[in-house]
């Protein structure tokens, strides 16, 4: 699939990994809209690649869509990318038994609406948009890939929101993929391990917590590079047979309970 003069979509475009998916997918020609919260990072990024920014809530569907809308403006939308999640921790029962010291059920809640429901939402409507390409080869319109975590598979102490949430797009990334065939579109889910993210902070201190979560990797023994991520997100769009599949790139880690 030749991006050249297409568009795509990518939320949680303005940092991290989505920010590295972002630079991948403009340097294979694609106008891309960076759907973010961080109007900042999102316009600066969509500057220096020729893209667009698009504040983008995904939990709020109509600026969802008004992202997508966005790209069908810059041309034909083919490819989109929903990378756009939160991280939360909490143990199930408090340390005083009380009913009160349990588990926030709301933070649970907002988890599940962002990382899970966020990302269908922006699939539906993403796809809905791609299915007015023109099909090329093989009938193909475009493709999608979300951004789960190993967590899905390997939940820690004090994960179940999260692991609930990332377990969940790994869950219907199959059925999506069959739903979506009858359109032409492709979907694939990558499930990274630990990826050195501005999420780790920075300075000294920040960099040997790094290292030391790096000793925990299989091989190589180090987090992984965002742009590692983007090549492999970028390879599940372009490569014409990688359908219905979760991907996990963690270095060869199956986490600890803590």
């Amino acid at each position: 699939m030749d991006l050249h003069g297409t568009s795509a979509l990518v939320t949680g475009g303005a940092s991290g990994i989505g920010a590295a998916v972002v630079r991948r997918l403009a340097g294979l020609g694609a106008h891309v809209v960076v759907a973010d919260l961080k109007e900042d990072d999102g316009g600066a990024l969509a500057a220096e690649v020729g893209g667009t920014f698009a504040r983008t809530d995904v939990t709020d569907s109509a600026t969802i869509q008004a992202a997508v809308e966005t790209a069908l403006e810059q041309g034909p939308m083919r490819t989109a990318v929903n990378s756009a999640g939160i991280g939360w921790a909490q143990r199930t029962v408090g340390r005083d038994g009380t009913f009160e010291s349990a588990a926030d059920l709301d933070a649970f809640l907002r988890v599940i609406r962002i990382n899970l429901v966020g990302v269908f939402d922006a699939t539906r409507l993403a796809a809905t948009a791609i299915s007015r390409s023109e099909p090329g080869e093989d009938g193909a319109r475009g493709a999608i890939v979300n951004v789960a975590s190993v967590a899905a598979f390997d939940g820690q102490i004090g994960q179940a929101a999260y692991s609930a949430s990332k377990g969940g797009i790994v869950g219907m990334t199959l059925p999506l993929a069959r739903d979506l065939a009858a359109s032409g579109i492709r979907l694939n889910t990558v499930a990274p391990g630990l990826i050195d993210t501005p999420l780790y902070g920075s300075g000294p201190d920040a960099e040997a917590f790094k290292a030391k979560l790096g000793e925990s990797v299989l091989f190589p023994k180090r987090l992984g590079y965002p742009d590692e991520l983007a090549r492999m997100v970028v390879e599940c769009l372009l490569n014409p047979y990688a359908n219905g599949e979760t991907i996990r790139l963690d270095g060869g880690i199956r986490m600890p309970p803590r």
